[in-house]
């Protein structure tokens, strides 16, 4: 497994959000994580991406325990080999749409990226876009920019929360062809989403309601919209 979860919790002063969550993925597949709203979805994928701690229990990555990394190495670990697409793009608002995708380049302190930065953007239809502002993109736009952006340096596991919401449709269909198309390449896929068409083509699909996660088989996912 890439990716494994054993027994972790969350509480926000006192209450429990989730209760000894345990699951794995392996490299190279999909997951979607479904629920209502409030129930700790975003929370969830929070936690296994090392942007926030859990109260209690282990995260492994590849077999090794980050639960707890100090947090120069959590932040080298998510540069080095994750790929984050949040539910707001969160672009920089005075840089181009190639410079917001190369900032984890910069990060990382690596150069020569700048050719795969643009082959990224023109394969999701925003090559005549490179020298705008974010200001001046659609939410769509700015949505690619932000998945352009998290794939960038090839992260083994890619943690995408909601990438198809406020979008038409049309794009969504195609955003989530391309996300899932992901892991023809070897990276793993993590996807938080209210998209029930998207999310029931994932490998595995998951629901969390009351604190707890359970797996959704392929037979059940369309009488719970998964």
């Amino acid at each position: 497994m890439v990716l494994e979860a054993f027994g972790i919790q969350k509480a926000f002063a006192g209450d429990a959000i989730l209760k000894e969550v345990s699951f794995g993925i392996a490299a190279g597949h999909s997951l979607a994580i479904t629920g209502p709203s409030g129930s700790g979805k975003s929370t969830l994928l929070s936690m296994l991406g090392l942007l926030l701690q859990p109260t209690a229990g282990e995260i492994r990555f590849k077999g090794r325990n980050v639960s707890d990394l100090t947090d120069d190495a959590r932040s080298r670990l998510r540069n080095q080999s994750y790929g984050f697409i949040f539910q707001n793009p969160q672009l920089i608002g005075s840089l181009s749409v190639l410079d917001n995708v190369l900032v984890p380049a910069r990060l990382a302190r690596r150069s020569g990226c700048e050719p795969e930065a643009r082959r990224a953007l023109e394969s999701l239809g925003l090559g005549h876009r490179l020298k705008h502002l974010p200001h001046q993109l659609s939410i769509g736009q700015k949505r690619r920019v932000a998945i352009a952006r998290a794939l960038l340096l090839k992260p083994e596991v890619v943690f995408a929360d909601e990438p198809t919401n406020d979008l038409d449709p049309e794009l969504a269909a195609r955003l989530g062809d391309y996300l899932l198309g992901l892991t023809k390449q070897g990276s793993t896929l993590v996807l938080v989403t209210h998209d029930a068409a998207f999310a029931t083509r994932a490998d595995r699909c998951f629901q969390v309601a009351d604190g707890n996660l359970q797996e959704v088989m392929p037979t059940e996912r369309t009488s719970i919209g998964c």
